[in-house]
């Protein structure tokens, strides 16, 4: 039995370097097929943009659920197809989490590191479909606020970074900020699953327990306060009940 267990171990990790290499190859195509694209008007190129984005993000993550090496529950998230001037903000326990929303929403943009913008398999991508970058604070504000104004589905963590102390970290303020300039409410996003990968701190390289499972459902939806500080201590609240415990390994699909 234990060589059993050595052997269908072994074969999930060889799937896991196959999958993580087959969405390399992906972003990298899609970077040099949406090239010319950057000789394309904004209203044209972005759309296009977003939409191949998202197919990546779910031909991988379907791609990985017929392997048996992950386990999705996202359907719910499809009702927020068709919706605009709205901000997404999801709990963020690991860095999969876009993955998992540009999978099922397709015509949204992210709030991005800066770091992004140069990374050679997202950055091509992400600057073609109107992501918004966060190298200097006062443009990422004025950008994004306007992004939201035209009737765009801005995604935002309000963690700021992955989650460190469970269940969420202390919320910033920019989703609020963001949200009351741009006169637009804010839809949660509640992302649960059993693994740490990629959690804060896991090298994407390093396999993990399989299947993992994630789900990830459409929250309340929250209008802005005049008082920043009230609507992050809304929202820091219920995400803090609603989902008590992100990474649970005892979770079931």
């Amino acid at each position: 039995m234990a060589i059993l267990h050595y052997i269908h171990r072994l074969h999930q990790i060889l799937l896991f370097y196959t999958l993580l290499l087959w969405l390399g190859s992906m972003l990298l195509l899609g970077n040099v097929l949406a090239l010319p694209l950057f000789a394309a008007p904004r209203a044209l190129r972005e759309p296009l943009v977003q939409g191949g984005i998202s197919l990546i993000c779910r031909v991988f993550l379907e791609g990985a659920q017929a392997c048996g090496i992950m386990r999705l529950d996202l359907q719910a998230l499809d009702a927020l197809n068709g919706r605009g001037r709205l901000l997404l903000v999801p709990n963020h326990p690991s860095m999969i989490d876009a993955f998992l929303v540009l999978s099922r929403v397709r015509r949204a943009i992210c709030l991005m590191k800066a770091s992004i913008g140069g990374n050679l398999f997202l950055g091509a991508g992400a600057r073609l479909a109107g992501y918004v970058s966060n190298r200097h604070p006062g443009l990422m504000f004025r950008q994004a606020i306007d992004r939201v104004e035209k009737g765009n589905l801005l995604m935002i963590f309000p963690e700021g970074t992955r989650t460190v102390r469970l269940p969420v970290n202390d919320f910033q303020g920019s989703a609020a900020l963001i949200a009351k300039k741009a006169g637009a409410p804010l839809q949660t996003v509640l992302i649960t699953t059993n693994s740490a990968y990629l959690s804060k701190g896991w090298k994407i390289w390093r396999p993990p327990a399989f299947p993992m499972i994630y789900r990830a459902v459409p929250g309340e939806v929250f209008d802005a306060d005049d008082n920043l500080e009230i609507t992050s201590a809304k929202l820091q609240r219920y995400f803090e009940s609603a989902v008590p415990r992100p990474i649970d390994p005892a979770m079931k699909l």
